[in-house]
Formats: C-alpha cells, sequence, structure tokens
C-alpha cells in the first residue's frame, strides 16, 4: 500500500509535501514548460507588494563557493498589476498557489491581501514575508520583533480564512521564539527558513560583488542552519512547519522531515535542475516505502535524539 503524501496545513490540503520556493519559481508560467505543475505540492509565488518595486540596483546576484548570494530586494509589479495580469493565470494551475506577501508597513501587507480576498479568482493561501533581508525598510525589521509578528499576524488572520503561513528569518536571537509569536497571532503554519545575511567581496576590485553590498544567502551552505531552525521551532510550535533552505535531493528533504518539518521548499536548485521538486518527491515516497510509513508525519517519529 502507497503512503499517503497530503499534508494538512490550516484548512489546506497540500497533494504533497514539495513546493517551491517564493522567489525562485516566479508566478509559475515561466517554468511551465519545464515542469508538471501537477506534480507540486503548493507553488509559493514571487513576493507581491502594494505598489511596484524596481529592486535593488545591480548586481542581484553572485555565486558562492556553497550557495548564491541574491539581492533582487522584492522587485515585482505591484498589487493592482498583479491582481489584473498574474492571478488569472495562477487561479488555474494545477496545484495550490500560495502567495507570497511583503510590505513596508502593517497596512501594505493588509491592503494586498484585502486586494487579493475581493479579487473572483481564488488562491490557496498566503505566506507573509516578513524576514526578506534585502530591503530596508520593512521586511526583516517586522520578521525580528516577536511583538510585531505576532500584531502584524493577528491583524491579517482577521482578513482571511485561507491558510496564512509566516515566512521566519533566521537573522534573529530566538527564531523559536518568534515562531511562537506567529502562532499566537494566529498563524496555520511557518516557513523556515528565509536566507541567511551573506557578503561576498572581490579582491581584484575590492568591492562587494552585490550592489547593495550584504545580500541573502541561499543554498547548500545554509542547510544545515535551516534544519537546526526548523528542530527547534517545531519543538516550540504546534502548528506545522515548512523547511527550506539548502535542499536539492530527497536526502536533503529528509533532513527536514526527519528534524520536525511538515513539509519542505525547493529553492536555488531550481535554478541549475528545474526537475529536482519531481525527483525530491519520488525519492521521498520511495524511502517512506522501504520503511513501511502510513503517511509523511510518521517520518518525524524516526528521528532518534
Amino acid at each position: 500500500m502507497k503512503p499517503s503524501l497530503s499534508v494538512q496545513i490550516g484548512p489546506l490540503l497540500l497533494p504533497n509535501p514539495v513546493g517551491v520556493a517564493s522567489g525562485t519559481f516566479g508566478y509559475g508560467q515561466e517554468y511551465s514548460e519545464l515542469v508538471d505543475l501537477s506534480r507540486l505540492g503548493a507553488l509559493y509565488t514571487k513576493a507581491v507588494t502594494l505598489e511596484p518595486r524596481q529592486g535593488n540596483p545591480p548586481p542581484r546576484l553572485a555565486e558562492t563557493d556553497s550557495g548564491l548570494l541574491n539581492s533582487i530586494g522584492l522587485a515585482n509589479p505591484g498589487l493592482s498589476s498583479f491582481l489584473k495580469n498574474k492571478l488569472p493565470e495562477l487561479s488555474r494551475l494545477p496545484c495550490p498557489v500560495i502567495v507570497n506577501v511583503a510590505g513596508s508597513s502593517e497596512s501594505d501587507y493588509a491592503a494586498v491581501v484585502e486586494g487579493i480576498e475581493g479579487s473572483s479568482f481564488a488562491v490557496s493561501g498566503y505566506e507573509i514575508n516578513v524576514s526578506c533581508p534585502n530591503v530596508a525598510h520593512g521586511g526583516m525589521a517586522f520578521g525580528t520583533d516577536a511583538s510585531l509578528v505576532e500584531r502584524l499576524t493577528s491583524s491579517i488572520r482577521k482578513l482571511t480564512r485561507r491558510a496564512l503561513i509566516v515566512k521566519l528569518s533566521p537573522n534573529v536571537t530566538d527564531i523559536a521564539e518568534i515562531g511562537r509569536a506567529a502562532e499566537a497571532g494566529g498563524a496555520d503554519g511557518l516557513s523556515c527558513i528565509n536566507t541567511l545575511v551573506g557578503m561576498s567581496i572581490d579582491t581584484r576590485l575590492c568591492r562587494p560583488r552585490i550592489g547593495r553590498g550584504t545580500a541573502g544567502l541561499s543554498g547548500p551552505a545554509i542547510r544545515p542552519v535551516g534544519v537546526a531552525c526548523v528542530y527547534r521551532v517545531s519543538r516550540a510550535v504546534k502548528i506545522p512547519v515548512i523547511g527550506l533552505g539548502g535542499i536539492s535531493t530527497a536526502d536533503n528533504a529528509l533532513e527536514y522531515l526527519l528534524a520536525g518539518a511538515s513539509a519542505i521548499q525547493v529553492g536555488t536548485a531550481l535554478f541549475s535542475d528545474p526537475g529536482s521538486p519531481a525527483a525530491i518527491l519520488q525519492g521521498i515516497e520511495t524511502w517512506m516505502e522501504e520503511r513501511d510509513l502510513p503517511d509523511v508525519k510518521s517520518i518525524a517519529g524516526l528521528f532518534r535524539p
């Protein structure tokens, strides 16, 4: 008997635990010829803000030995354009769509969610980005203060009955405290983790390789940090935790699931291998079958501290 791959996040039932991370998959159409979207557990969209954002000055990307520095700066066309040009297509995709929401103020976040809620095109839920290290205002300023996270989550919770996920930053003193604050505010789940703040310097030119100086580090280098954060957060809250950071293989994903994650997201790996989510899902299923596990949540029960 095949194991059940479905995962419950609040009111949302994901068909499987393998999603694609915000900022790495666009709005879905960009990968539609390369990936079978019906096999995705969830598509987390590129961030949507109230006003259009041009993003940070170039260069915005720089490879490191074991990862990728990015400083996109939440570049996006803004809510009005999203509602007109992106949401209709997203609503027709054959997988759950979770809209990543960002802002510079509480009212910005609320306006984006209200705008989408008022549309005739439905989405599956929201991932509230309180953890982006690549913008000067908002973003991580919310994610480093537990009281602000709880207040923001609570205000958005009043606006929607759809799945509400808060994306946590590792760039804090106690990530478990921030997770508990989001849970207290009414979050259905937590994405853990966003990128780490990093920097790379060109020693020939004696200047940063990223236009803004610092950037968000993703990829294999941050996976041990992500796994540790999921381990801590999943034991501090009762809501599901979605693990991400440096996942490119089924074994990587299983580390997160054993640590306590209910689902995972694939990000940086998509740039070199768009087929990685499907391969990861197959690998998870095979691993579960070999151990005769009935469902995804039973994976964490095998962890031996």
